[in-house]
């Protein structure tokens, strides 16, 4: 799991590059040292050279040659082929970080995301530092446009689909049925980037007897769909960036809370019990319960509050007609969701006759006054 930085130490390390004089970027020093045919050979098929031998910064770990010959025989004239153009790409940028990271930097860090998009595991192991399952053995040869760091093995990224991904781990069954029968799988199979908070058979196992067998059927579609959508949000977040972000929005609408306990890091209160699993569309983190999305009514409540707290600071500050509105746009949102008829009519009302009311500071009183009056409605 990627949570913090680890302790610093200082990497030394050198093996016998010939480096060129300054003034050679990422490429021509590569080409230069004599050791990277077969990585500069690769970056010319993925089309790839112009990217590196631009601005940047970039911090590449390059793989030697010796490197790529421990791959599988076959594996490198394979990549080459103009029909694999975009899995060379993957690879080649999986060993690309954006910005200049010097050797004292990498080592405070137990992971670093790429321009592939996954991330790199970073870890001491003695006095050696690992990416992934590469050693580097060389570091900081500055370039005009970055740094390189040597590294003795090529590094791979994830290339199985968040689907493919949990299927494999064999402890999602429920998780995958559900999203099969939502009709979400083929979703999680080729779009993205996703990020799946994602409970396990246990967790599903925890729901009251028959629920998961009754959200399975066809009739509860609608609602299976919002349950699963509420454990999935766009784009990559990795553990770091999620409690750093304190929320995340699902696809389903409504935000998850993520915090840091006594007790570990929580989605609601949920558990992470596993975080970072990296897949070809996205990131999966492991949770122990299944979460459940709030109720229209839940949903409406908090974004009122919100408003209150956010107006009543502009009310103080004397913006009252900047206050008004807020409250005003507030409830046309909070009327176009499924409440009850009878809270529909009663934010009606007052809206009605704020809107009649020629002074700010009266219409912010007025719609103020009928949001309160909402707070006891819901509370009943």
């Amino acid at each position: 799991m990627k949570w913090f930085a680890t302790g610093c130490l200082t990497l030394l390390l050198a093996v016998s590059v010939s480096v060129p004089a300054r003034g050679a970027d990422i490429v021509e020093t590569a080409v230069q040292a004599g050791k990277f045919k077969t990585l500069a050979a690769a970056l010319e098929a993925a089309n790839l050279v112009d990217t590196l031998q631009g601005k940047g910064p970039f911090t590449v770990f390059a793989p030697t040659d010796e490197a790529f010959a421990k791959l599988p025989e076959g594996t490198i004239p394979t990549l080459l082929k103009p029909e694999n153009k975009d899995t060379l790409t993957g690879i080649l940028t999986y060993h690309v970080v954006a910005g200049k990271v010097l050797a004292k930097d990498v080592v405070k860090l137990n992971g670093a995301t790429t321009v592939n998009g996954q991330r790199v595991d970073i870890k001491l192991d003695g006095s050696s530092v690992m990416i992934d399952g590469a050693t580097v053995v060389a570091t900081d040869i500055e370039c005009d446009n970055g740094v390189i760091h040597i590294i003795d093995s090529v590094i791979l990224p994830a290339d199985k689909s968040i689907v493919e991904t949990a299927s494999e781990a064999g402890s999602f069954s429920t998780l995958l049925a559900a999203a099969k029968a939502a009709g979400l799988a083929g979703v999680l199979a080729k779009d993205g980037p996703f990020t799946v908070f994602a409970p396990t058979d246990e967790a599903f196992a925890k729901l009251p007897k028959g629920t998961v067998g009754s959200l399975l059927k066809p009739e509860n579609k609608d609602k299976l769909v919002a349950i699963l959508k509420y454990h999935v949000v766009s784009g990559r977040v990795y553990s770091d960036q999620a409690l750093e972000a304190k929320t995340a929005k699902t696809l389903q609408g409504a935000s998850v809370r993520i915090r840091a306990t006594s007790a570990g890091a929580m989605i609601n209160d949920s558990k992470l019990v596993a975080t970072d699993i990296d897949a070809s569309n996205g990131v999966i983190h492991v949770i122990d319960e299944v979460l459940l999305p709030p109720t229209d009514q839940a949903q409406a409540r908090k974004k009122l509050y919100d408003a209150v707290v956010k107006g009543s600071a502009m009310f103080n500050a004397g913006h009252h007609s900047a206050c008004a509105k807020l409250y005003m746009d507030t409830l046309e949102e909070v009327m176009t969701t499924d409440l009850d008829v009878s809270m529909k009519l009663q934010m009606h009302k007052f809206m009605t006759s704020a809107k009649h009311q020629h002074s700010a500071t009266d219409r912010a009183w007025t719609l103020r006054h009928g949001i309160d009056q909402m707070f006891v409605t819901f509370d009943q």
